[in-house]
């Protein structure tokens, strides 16, 4: 990982631990950001969507990116700087780099279902906050697609200098590169992590190392160096726990997989609801799985 382009690589999308009150547990938040790095994550990405920053007050949300930045270094930190409204979102990315990060990660407009002016407008506003941005499409739950041909479009701009691809869609990234060849793709979804790897993805924003990070990051590097028996056979064996990452209910299962394997996953906030019993159950024997197996 090199300052230049601090998205490359394992970045790790943060999950938060609550205390039993839902009060966020900072300490345990720095010490999962170490632990991480420790077992071969390059980085981390606090306030996404796994981070539970829609919940967040303003407050809680700054001392979230101050605190991981604390633990591991500004380099290595990449916060989610989503916002309904571009001034917002420009303020979040002006406090990331206040805090020491080197790059932001930005959802288009959300509020409402933008069109390609105003996803244009919204990058370009938080591009002048002054850190490289990377985009984050996902379409599934913003209703706003960043299709290869409006991403060549930012990127020709200046305003964006990567993409977490969560459309589910591995064609575009082939799509991406022909129009936008200089625009780094990142594995967006845990569950096409192999497909985008060999399509030439340059890191990966990823949800299961919360639980599994060594096992996850061996997958990761044999997929992207091209040692695929290696790395279907580790996707064969982890796809039961990656496939919960394109979930509704992606944050309570990988929290669950954390306190299953001895780390602080711990309660979500209200609208978010425990787990139903059966899908608790498939999570459970998943991550027992791959306990047994030796991944985590």
């Amino acid at each position: 990982m090199t300052d230049h382009r601090p998205w490359r690589g394992v970045l790790v999308a943060t999950a938060l631990p609550l205390n039993d009150d839902l009060s966020v547990n900072h300490d345990q938040y720095a010490e999962h950001c170490a632990w991480l790095v420790e077992n071969g994550c390059d980085g981390v990405v606090p306030n996404g969507s796994l981070g539970e920053y829609q919940v967040l007050t303003p407050e809680e949300r700054a001392r979230v990116v101050e605190t991981a930045v604390a633990a591991i270094g500004g380099q290595r930190v990449m916060p989610g700087v989503a916002a309904y409204g571009s001034a917002e979102s420009r303020r979040w990315a002006e406090q990331a780099g206040e805090a020491g990060c080197k790059a932001v990660m930005l959802l288009p407009p959300n509020a409402y279902r933008a069109d390609e002016r105003s996803v244009l407008a919204h990058y370009a506003e938080v591009a002048k906050a002054g850190l490289p941005v990377v985009a984050y499409n996902n379409p599934i739950d913003t209703k706003v697609d960043l299709v290869p041909e409006l991403l060549a479009r930012l990127h020709g701009e200046g305003y964006i200098r990567g993409v977490k691809e969560f459309s589910g869609d591995v064609r575009r990234a082939y799509r991406i590169a022909e129009l936008a060849p200089e625009l780094d793709l990142l594995i967006g979804a845990d569950d096409v992590l192999l497909e985008l790897a060999v399509a030439g993805a340059k890191g990966w924003v990823a949800g299961y190392p919360n639980a599994l990070p060594q096992a996850s990051v061996e997958l990761y590097h044999a997929a992207v160096d091209g040692d695929l028996d290696t790395a279907r056979g580790l996707y064969r064996q982890l796809h039961p726990l990656l496939r919960w990452d394109s979930r509704v209910e992606f944050v309570q299962a990988i929290k669950l997989s954390m306190d299953l394997v001895g780390r602080h996953g711990g309660p979500c906030r209200p609208p978010r609801v425990p787990l139903l019993p059966e899908q608790e159950a498939a999570v459970r024997a998943a991550t027992e799985k791959a306990v047994a197996a030796g991944l985590a």
